[in-house]
């Protein structure tokens, strides 16, 4: 298979976490056609992302993407058996190395001792006319050198038969290696040449789907009738409140923009563990940064989005007693909570400011940012320290990086917890107004 080494750069991984969200958030607030349909530019997307199982026929409910699937599935089987016939061509070639090695090294010492066998033969039998201890130190000289002989002969016979079984084991699994990674190439070329033919007729195919739909219309959706939805609303009043009803002023607007930004994050997962699942799979080549990236940004997305839940009333809570009482009985409540949410509200924002300091300060750093984080510079001083290459110069690392091999530089998400613990503190203050107003007005 082609060889895919591709890493993400950490400063593409953090604009996209900032531009791809705004981007989705413009596309959502435009105005949307009164008939959908199909569209080429989601063809092309779902070409490029999921081409290889033939989605994008799919999309244009065309059976042919059919012939994609089994396509697929030769490459994923014959990379599987391409990985075990490696793992037994490893273990079949470390045998053969390791019987070569032990050939190597054990035929040298056994003709070295056999060189000086008759020598310590000569000496022995001249002891015996010497002392009792010359002649015990002669026999255990001969000795040694005899089991060392039949020791080496011993070895060398062993590693002879594991040459021997283990050379042919090699050879085998090497080509079946071999022939598995050309089943996996070629079918993958195969899929290639299939895309590069859809790509170029899909407006036809767009256009085609377009006429069928027009001459053979869709189900119309299942809509909820009226008597359904008042029940449902008598059952839970805010079960079909929309988001936007919640917000009463600025705070409550910022925490639904900012739980609307990072929900678009969700979309980013999908495609890196897409790719991830098709690198590691297709190409034998799982990637180093994937599975980092996402755990970072899923806990950034779960900071700031605090406020957000908090505003729409979607944290866990104990609701057979809080459902039954009234809405100034339940401002109380809350209004008694807040206590605890505002002491766990506080710590969260002071911890949280020490570990983005701390990031920065590490010793990893040692960019003028550090230096002032280190408490080394002052902060108009590192402003006036600061150069292009700070920014640009990747030697320069601003402190705290993860330990495996991407080293994503992790003092934007601590900064991130600063930011969650404050607009989490400003929508309690909000929540907290409203149930003030709430108590006074009593409804």
């Amino acid at each position: 298979m082609p060889s895919v080494d591709f890493t993400l750069p950490h400063w593409l991984y953090w604009v996209g976490l900032i531009a791809f969200p705004a981007l989705a958030m413009f596309m959502a607030r435009r105005a949307q056609p009164q008939t959908r349909t199909y569209g080429v530019p989601l063809g092309y997307l779902i070409l490029v992302t999921g081409g290889m199982l033939g989605l994008h026929r799919f999309y244009l409910r065309s059976l042919l993407g059919l012939v994609y699937l089994p396509i697929f599935l030769l490459i994923l089987y014959a990379n599987g058996e391409e990985r075990t016939a490696r793992n037994e061509f490893s273990n079949a070639i470390n045998v053969v190395r390791q019987a070569e090695r032990v050939i190597e090294r054990e035929t040298g010492r056994v003709e070295t001792a056999e060189a000086g066998l008759d020598e310590l033969r000569a000496t022995a039998e001249a002891a015996q006319e010497g002392t009792a201890l010359q002649k015990r130190r002669a026999e255990r000289a001969l000795d040694r050198a005899e089991k060392a002989i039949a020791t080496g002969r011993e070895r060398l016979q062993e590693a002879n038969a594991d040459l021997l079984e283990a050379q042919p084991l090699a050879e085998a699994a090497g080509a079946t290696r071999a022939s598995w990674s050309s089943v996996a190439r070629y079918a993958f070329y195969t899929i290639l040449a299939l895309l590069v033919v859809d790509a170029l007729l899909l407006p036809r195919l767009v256009a085609r789907a377009r006429e069928k739909a027009l001459a053979d219309p869709d189900e119309p959706e299942m809509e909820v009738d009226a008597e359904t939805a008042a029940r449902a609303a008598e059952l839970d009043p805010a079960a079909r409140k929309a988001d936007h009803e919640y917000a009463q002023n600025w705070i409550d607007r910022l925490a639904l923009n900012a739980g609307e930004f990072v929900s678009y994050w969700a979309v980013i997962a999908v495609f890196v563990y897409y790719y991830e699942v098709i690198v590691r799979y297709v190409f034998n080549a799982p990637t180093n940064w994937a599975h980092e990236s996402m755990y970072l940004m899923f806990g950034v997305q779960y900071l700031i989005a605090g406020s957000y839940a908090m505003l729409t009333e979607s944290h866990v809570r104990v609701d057979i007693f809080y459902a039954p009482l009234t809405k100034p009985k339940r401002a109380w409540a809350d209004l008694f909570t807040s206590i605890f949410f505002f002491i766990f509200a506080g710590t969260l924002l002071v911890t949280s400011y020490i570990f983005a300091m701390d990031a920065i300060a590490v010793p990893t750093g040692n960019s003028v940012v550090s230096e002032w984080a280190r408490g080394n510079l002052g902060f108009f001083e590192m402003f006036g320290a600061l150069t292009f290459s700070d920014w640009t110069d990747p030697n320069i690392r601003w402190g705290e990086i993860s330990f495996n091999e991407w080293e994503v530089p992790l003092w934007p998400m601590k900064w991130m917890m600063v930011v969650g613990a404050i607009l989490l503190i400003l929508q309690g203050v909000s929540k907290l107004s409203k149930d003030i107003r709430t108590i006074a007005r009593g409804y």
